[in-house]
């Protein structure tokens, strides 16, 4: 049987995260893969219902630790009941968002030490990780041009958040690819989405079988 494996596609907003994850599906297919897509938060019954929680309502619904803990919980529902059953059988996962987020969203930007975010994926999913992470990188400008081009004034509870808010995600993206350079592979998003999608397969190319 074909080894399964996870990937997670991670950046800031408007990093063009759903279109690489189609286009990295088709790539995968192509070479006789089985593909999975999924996100973060969701996946489950019961992470879409968090994920209702998180993403609905004012700026201010949640403080930060009760922001990661949600996150927390929906994503150990994730691997449980979804990702690790499904490399088990061989499937190669891809996962929209995942850990990488939370410590750059809730963590480095919301005041939370990387240690606690890392402390509730180790109680809740075992400190599970993916095989390869790719992050999406934009400058701010060009990330809040695709932005309101793609949702206008009705952008959820996180991504409406302030410039100095999502520079600080950006730059928590940077530090985590820096500090984990095995697994975390910083592409410029940039370009046509067929060069972009280039970039990624050339870093992911040594997982295949």
């Amino acid at each position: 049987m074909t080894q399964g494996r996870f990937i997670s596609i991670e950046g800031g907003e408007g990093a063009g995260k759903s279109t690489q994850i189609a286009l990295l599906a088709e790539r995968l297919k192509a070479h006789g893969l089985s593909v999975d897509l999924t996100r973060e938060p969701g996946g489950t019954e019961g992470a879409e219902a968090i994920r209702q929680l998180l993403l609905g309502g004012g700026d201010d619904r949640w403080g930060p630790s009760a922001e990661a803990m949600l996150f927390a919980a929906a994503r150990s529902d994730h691997v449980e009941k979804r990702i690790k059953p499904a490399v088990a059988q061989g499937i190669w996962v891809i996962s929209d968002r995942f850990l990488d987020s939370s410590r750059a969203y809730q963590g480095a930007s919301l005041g939370l030490s990387d240690a606690v975010i890392m402390d509730l994926h180790r109680v809740g999913s075992g400190g599970y990780l993916p095989d390869r992470t790719i992050v999406l990188d934009l400058p701010l400008d060009a990330s809040r041009q695709r932005t309101q081009a793609r949702d206008g004034d009705s952008a959820d509870r996180i991504g409406g958040r302030d410039d100095a808010f999502h520079q600080r995600v950006r730059d928590a993206f940077h530090r985590i690819a820096q500090t984990e350079p095995e697994r975390v592979r910083l592409i410029d998003a940039s370009g046509t989405p067929d060069e972009v999608s280039a970039r990624i397969f050339a870093e992911i190319a040594d997982l295949l079988p």
